[in-house]
């Protein structure tokens, strides 16, 4: 977690150093506004994660979420600055939790299995994790663009995710009972299952600096014929800002 947070400050350095190098633009503006060629350059998402098309073997609860950064460049069009297209880098995590399951990424076997372990010892909490540095391209209306704080805004787009990282984390060991048998943090760290890209398709509807986004993978989250063919999807709220 601590190399992610490093990397997206990383990121936001080099936004700025963009920023302070770019030559400013003279917009001819209506008297009463003043319009900032483009918004939005800064996303944060945060929301609830799954994965569509998981057999009924495998059993997940709780609030299962992603998190998600990016910082985007805005371009408006010049014959209109209601649209605008924005790309930029970011980083985007899933973390999916299961029910008295285990999943041993990191073992020397062809295929990945879920485990059921609802009948013995098994983690009270146990997930699955993902962290990707995605390429997110957004086609934007603003329904006042001079006044960012109260408009309208639609976004419709796709984004493209190499994988950094995929890591398994049990904590607390509890019996068949419920009942804890030590205190105790497992984790393993190994990409060998999943596909090292993801594409996927994303929105988002909101007003001023909130809004909704949800995204979905094309592409399964597991290498073809070595594990359940699932596509991870998103929902979840959006405060953007810059």
């Amino acid at each position: 977690m601590r190399r992610i947070v490093f990397i997206a400050l990383a990121l936001c350095m080099v936004q700025m150093v963009f920023a302070q190098d770019s030559p400013a633009v003279k917009t001819s503006v209506p008297a009463t506004n003043v319009y900032v060629g483009g918004n939005d350059h800064l996303l944060l998402q945060l929301g609830y994660a799954q994965w569509s098309g998981k057999p009924d073997s495998i059993h997940t609860k709780g609030f299962s979420r992603t998190f998600n950064i990016y910082f985007m460049f805005a371009f408006p069009f010049k014959t209109n600055p209601h649209l605008s297209v924005a790309l930029g880098p970011g980083i985007a995590t899933d973390h999916i939790f299961f029910d008295e399951m285990d999943v041993r990424i990191a073992d020397p076997v062809p295929t990945l299995v879920f485990r059921d372990l609802s009948d013995t010892n098994h983690y009270k909490k146990f997930k699955v994790a993902t962290a990707y540095i995605e390429a997110p391209v957004e086609f934007r209306y603003s329904s006042n663009p001079y006044d960012d704080k109260h408009s309208v805004k639609v976004a419709v787009g796709a984004k493209v995710g190499a994988l950094m990282s995929a890591w398994v984390k049990g904590k607390d060991l509890e019996g068949d009972n419920g009942n804890p048998v030590r205190s105790s943090i497992a984790k393993e760290k190994s990409k060998r299952f999943f596909n090292s890209y993801r594409l996927s398709v994303a929105g988002r509807l909101g007003y001023g600096k909130f809004s909704l986004f949800s995204s979905y993978a094309i592409n399964a989250l597991f290498k073809e014929g070595v594990g359940p063919s699932v596509h991870p999807f998103t929902i979840g709220l959006t405060i953007s800002g810059l």
